[in-house]
């Protein structure tokens, strides 16, 4: 039986698995390194602010539950490091690996953006690539993603992991994976009727999805878009951190 893992639990395994594939070299990690990984305020969603007492309790649960796995320090090593083995414990592939890190630390993903956001991790070909290996998750025997229906606003579907347990009720589970919706056609070019507001619905969502890829993109590479941000901020901010300069003798 696939464990179902807390909030905490599940961010805990996805920082791991992500960090393992994106910086390498700071993995396994420690507590602090850890810590820092959780509450990150970009590729995050939810934004979380736990404690190291709280993290290092799921470590401990996860490791008794047999998801993680203890580096205790040697040769001049100080701290112990943590490392996932989610992968062997449910026999993950590396790109079913990817997704589910994604899912876990941001929520339902349309198949676009997973391919953009596991890129650093596992490149996939093309978004029939992801979704051929989300259709394999969720055919095992305990399905560990779900595909959710299109929700009003959205242009395309989303998948959800499972790994919390059973989607609730009303959440628009698919029985099947639906064919992504067609993008509305542009309006013609001769000055003809308008697009409808379903259109206009769907072209806004299009495009509010390509930004969120984009943003995420930059995310990756250590540029976060500054609005929203508290790491950035406005010019207006500085105001005060210098004297304003003295006029040059004439």
């Amino acid at each position: 039986m696939v464990e179902r893992f807390s909030d905490v639990q599940l961010r805990v395994l996805g920082s791991l698995a992500e960090k393992e594939a994106t910086v390498p070299d700071t993995y396994p990690m420690t507590l602090k390194g850890l810590v820092g990984a959780c509450n990150q305020k970009n590729n995050r969603e939810p934004v979380t602010d736990l404690d190291e007492t709280t993290v290092q309790r799921s470590l401990d649960e996860l490791k008794a539950l047999g998801f993680v796995r203890f580096v205790h320090p040697s040769h001049g090593a100080r701290s112990t490091k943590y490392r996932h083995v989610l992968d062997e414990a449910l026999r993950l592939s590396p790109g079913e690996l990817a997704l589910l890190a994604v899912l876990a630390l941001r929520g339902p993903q349309t198949l676009n953006e997973l391919r953009v956001r596991t890129e650093r991790a596992h490149p996939f070909a093309d978004n029939e690539t992801v979704e051929a290996t989300l259709e394999d998750l969720a055919a095992r025997d305990e399905s560990l993603v779900v595909h959710l229906e299109r929700q009003p606003g959205q242009k395309e579907t989303r998948w959800l992991h499972l790994l919390g347990g059973p989607v609730e009720a009303g959440a628009g589970v698919e029985r099947s994976p639906a064919p992504p919706a067609a993008l509305p056609a542009p309006p013609p070019a001769d000055g003809g009727p308008a697009l409808s507001s379903a259109g206009l619905e769907g072209r806004v969502a299009e495009l509010e999805d390509r930004v969120a890829a984009l943003e995420s993109v930059l995310a990756d590479l250590g540029m976060p878009p500054s609005s929203g941000n508290d790491d950035f901020q406005s010019s207006g901010d500085h105001a005060g951190d210098t004297e304003p300069r003295e006029n040059p003798p004439s």
